[in-house]
């Protein structure tokens, strides 16, 4: 049965002093059944993994042989460590976190682009005068977490734009839902890089937001499936199990008439969040983020564009998010499993 448990900072802190020496080697607790998975994903909201909640929902992990528990952890760094310290077999980072932690040799890969268009924006107010992310100049940024993917998302767009973190604008970091409307109406933040959960609550909390996320990032895809490539060689069969049902669960939402019963899988995964009023418009939010772009829905779910990647590994390098190119981008991601999965 799958279960979701709320990980902490410190409670992973301690699990990654527990698994210190197997870090160091490079060598993680690698899973050995092929049934029992855990899968580390960066914030507890189910209708953001919304294909997962409807695979196990409708039984497709199951067929797979997969049991599957969910481990929602706190922002993409902390799901990265928990792959890495053996906790997670698989997990959901952003690919900003995933090219840094490859620059520091951990042998993390991408493997299914869950987001294809981007899964993050620049919000504001509605009465904002900021019109563009230029206009941001000498602003503090909210952000949910000091590492999350939407820190390296909003550097690429700054860093673009001739303006640098520090002396131009600053981050701040104020959490999601609650405490992010919180700052936004004590005036902490001018602005706000949130995910399409985070704009539905704040719009839920009473805010009147608008995007000014410039048209060219949409590119910059969000969250994926990820594995380490010392994990993928000892389970072969999980990333084509996996990423087979979770297919089925993106088929599964594609048609408005499964609306009402995906929703009812969710809030399965979490009931808070289903009682809430924002759930339907987030649910469609989040469809519409996960759906292909008409120049790559041939090529199947999980796609993953080189050139996507390129564009963002050179804007993590011009803004100081890496501190040089990687030697060899191609090795970060992977497209071999996506026929399979679409099959």
């Amino acid at each position: 049965m799958t279960q979701t448990t709320k990980l902490t900072r410190r409670s992973f802190g301690l699990m990654a002093a527990g698994g210190a020496a197997t870090f160091a080697l490079g060598a993680p607790a690698l899973l050995r059944a092929q049934t029992a998975v855990t899968f580390a994903v960066p914030n507890p909201s189910a209708l953001t993994w919304l294909p997962y909640w409807v695979a196990v929902g409708e039984g497709y992990f199951a067929e797979e042989g997969l049991d599957l528990q969910l481990e929602a952890v706190d922002g993409s760094s902390s799901v990265l460590q928990a792959m890495s310290a053996g906790q997670a077999q698989i997990g959901a980072p952003g690919p900003g976190p995933t090219l840094g932690a490859r620059s520091r040799g951990i042998d993390v890969k991408f493997l299914f682009n869950l987001y294809p268009k981007s899964v993050f924006g620049l919000l504001v107010k509605a009465d904002s005068a900021a019109q563009s992310p230029t206009d941001l100049k000498g602003a503090v940024i909210g952000v949910g977490t000091a590492d999350g993917a939407e820190v390296s998302f909003t550097k690429a767009i700054m860093t673009d734009l001739g303006l640098a973190e520090g002396a131009d604008y600053s981050f701040l970091p104020v959490g999601d839902g609650g405490t992010a409307a919180v700052a936004f109406l004590r005036d902490d933040v001018a602005a706000y890089a949130g995910a399409v959960s985070d704009a539905a609550i704040l719009a839920a909390r009473g805010l009147e937001l608008r995007e000014i996320t410039p048209e060219a990032y949409l590119a910059f895809f969000g969250n994926g499936i990820a594995m380490l490539e010392s994990q993928m060689a000892a389970t072969p069969d999980l990333a084509p199990k996996f990423g087979k049902a979770l297919v089925r669960g993106l088929r599964f939402v594609a048609d408005p008439a499964n609306k009402e019963k995906a929703l009812a899988h969710c809030a399965a995964g979490n009931p808070g969040e289903g009682e809430q009023d924002y759930a339907p418009s987030l649910y469609d939010g989040v469809l519409n983020r996960m759906t292909p772009t008409d120049a790559y829905i041939g090529q199947g779910h999980g796609y993953q564009p080189p050139e996507h990647w390129q564009k963002i590994h050179d804007s993590a390098v011009a803004s100081g998010a890496l501190s040089a190119p990687l030697p060899d981008l191609s090795a970060v991601y992977t497209n071999e499993f996506v026929a399979g999965w679409n099959a």
